[in-house]
């Protein structure tokens, strides 16, 4: 999938992009392949499917929101979030969503500094002026933020409380696989309230096979 495949995709599914948010999507892909030459945050196998595996991964939770949440996705919109992507790496989910929610606010974070130069870049690149990039650990973060999201950089039990006391609404994970255990064990040891955790597949809004079996995981405060 190239940019402009890619764009024609989303417009079907976010047709409020403006023709700004259209230049800073097509403008990864260059910007990602010359990181990836210097600093290989992405699997130089995986660099060519950067729009289908990343940017749309990423772009699932925007979906989710937008079909299922609505006045959260209202939110975002409209600028009443700030939202901490947490071991964002490169800058997934957290610059696909921040290029899609302009106004709201986010903060990206990563431990290994690498990365977070690389996020950094490309956010200054595309003049994102909503992100923010910091190279720590979540327990050291000062802020609560409204919502976390993140793409299973841990099983959901591991990764939980790290976030815990961090956010007043939501963590919204992307995971894929089997992942009942993951959240049986995450309610049980955290004592989190039935109905608290529910699970989205993105399928059939992302039909590729490469997407079977991966979600959307919402924990609501």
């Amino acid at each position: 999938m190239n940019a402009e495949t890619f764009l024609a995709f989303v417009r079907e599914t976010f047709p409020f992009l403006t023709e700004r948010q259209e230049e800073q999507f097509s403008a990864l892909d260059s910007l990602y392949r010359e990181w990836n030459g210097k600093i290989n945050v992405i699997s130089r196998k995986d660099i060519d499917h950067l729009y289908s595996h990343h940017v749309l991964h990423s772009l699932a939770i925007g979906r989710y929101l937008q079909e299922e949440q609505p006045a959260l996705f209202d939110s975002w919109r409209s600028g009443g979030a700030h939202v901490l992507d947490l071991g964002t790496g490169g800058g997934f989910p957290g610059i696909p969503l921040a290029i899609l929610f302009p106004e709201s606010r986010f903060t990206l974070c990563d431990s290994i500094g690498k990365k977070t130069l690389v996020a950094r870049s490309v956010a200054q690149a595309i003049q994102l002026q909503n992100v923010t990039v910091v190279n720590a650990r979540a327990e050291t973060l000062p802020d609560t933020f409204d919502d976390v999201v993140s793409r299973a950089v841990a099983a959901l039990d591991d990764f939980y409380p790290w976030v815990r006391g961090k956010y007043t609404r939501s963590i919204l994970y992307l995971k894929g696989g089997d992942v009942n255990e993951e959240i049986v064990r995450t309610m049980t040891r955290w004592h989190l309230p039935k109905g608290s955790v529910s699970t989205w597949k993105l399928f059939p809004w992302l039909t590729d096979e490469w997407f079977d079996g991966k979600m959307v995981i919402h924990i609501r405060k």
